[in-house]
């Protein structure tokens, strides 16, 4: 719950601080909650696997510290999202049937075999909705004013998942199943 709501305030927080801060200041800062929420992680003993955002944020934010970089920071999104494109890769490739997964975990009524044949398929329509996010964050932080990427990063791919969540959804009611 807390890493959500920081993943929702990093963005926004951050652009509205290098507004009235040095942005050498405000990456210190937020290298500083990182490295905290890092020992905090690592202290609960987290799985390898949950360590990964905060390794990711701590270095992330120690290189774009070290080179006083914004950039460096707008591309903390975009390497969170090709790692996540990866993990879909990943699944769809192993036929791990994340999609599956997350259907059964959520869903709790019983699927039908043709709903569950269609979901075991679900991992590869992932895959090109993660590349699209991370087309477009790279995008965003490219072409975009500092406002648009906060937007994006913050709270915009979520209506590109709900979007695509819905797509998959209708797509599976009237035309896979």
């Amino acid at each position: 719950m807390l890493s959500n709501l920081l993943g929702l305030l990093f963005a926004p927080a951050f652009v509205l601080l290098i507004r009235y801060y040095d942005l050498k200041t405000v990456l210190l800062g937020y290298l500083v909650l990182a490295i905290i929420f890092f020992i905090y992680k690592l202290f609960k003993k987290q799985r390898h696997k949950d360590m990964l955002m905060p390794s990711i944020y701590v270095v992330a934010l120690s290189v774009a510290y070290y080179y006083s970089s914004l950039e460096g920071v707008k591309y903390i999104p975009v390497t969170l999202s090709m790692i996540f494109t990866l993990v879909f890769v990943d699944a769809h490739l192993h036929k791990k049937e994340m999609i599956l997964g997350f259907t059964r975990k959520f869903y709790k009524k019983e699927l039908s075999q043709n709903e569950v044949a269609y979901l075991k398929k679900g991992d590869l329509y992932w895959v090109f909705v993660m590349m699209l996010n991370t087309l477009i964050h790279l995008y965003v932080v490219n072409y975009s004013s500092d406002i648009f990427w906060a937007f994006y990063v913050s709270v915009g791919w979520y209506g590109l998942f709900f979007g695509a969540l819905i797509v998959q959804i209708i797509y599976g009611k009237f035309y896979a199943v």
